[in-house]
């Protein structure tokens, strides 16, 4: 497999564990802000899938035809979450379609073609597409380790995916004995770090 594959490659697989988060949910849990800033798991996609727009369209003079929640005065943020209207189906419709754009910019362009980020400082405004397809495949892995975490916090499914969970087969109760070792080693620390604190103060 070529670099360019092997890059696209990652970014299929990171698009996939990021989409799987969503499976077996209700409305409200792909919905519901699971963090004090609203990060949520339907708004992980959505702003993905308008990430790939942007990043493989306008940036390389291939726009996709599709509007952006900010146009014509829209929210900034618009594209982090879901209004009531707004469908499951078709947020995620957004997102397959965003990947479908990206996939054929990345097929059809040299790994060295340039394009034009302008929400990127000037010095490094002209990417190439090998760039970007760096830049967002990290963008892509980081959103899928958020929604690793919400999905955990929002019914305990853990790991990347049910066919390959890439962590280690313990019990619920052998879950419960990790998780207490690493609470208890966390207070030990703290009160080691308080200690020792207060002996330099003494000091």
């Amino acid at each position: 497999m070529d670099e360019k594959g092997a890059l696209l490659g990652y970014l299929r697989d990171r698009r996939a564990d990021l989409l799987a988060k969503l499976d077996g949910l209700g409305e409200y849990d792909v919905r519901r802000p699971m963090t004090p800033t609203g990060t949520n798991l339907l708004g992980l996609v959505k702003h993905v899938g308008y990430v790939q727009l942007g990043y493989f369209g306008e940036v390389f003079g291939r726009p996709s035809g599709r509007a952006y929640p900010w146009d014509d005065g829209g929210e900034p943020d618009a594209d982090m979450w879901a209004t009531p209207e707004e469908s499951r189906d078709a947020v995620v419709e957004l997102y397959r379609f965003s990947a479908a754009h990206a996939d054929a910019t990345v097929e059809a362009l040299p790994l060295d073609a340039v394009g034009e980020v302008p929400w990127w400082r000037a010095e490094r405004r002209h990417p190439t597409l090998h760039t970007v397809l760096v830049h967002v495949g990290v963008e892509v892995a980081r959103h899928a380790g958020h929604a690793d975490v919400l999905r955990e916090l929002i019914d305990g499914a853990a790991g990347m995916s049910p066919e390959n969970s890439n962590l280690p087969e313990r019990s619920a109760d052998e879950w419960a004995a990790f998780r207490a070792r690493i609470e208890a080693a966390a207070r030990q620390a703290a009160g080691v770090a308080a200690s020792s604190g207060a002996a330099r103060e003494d000091g």
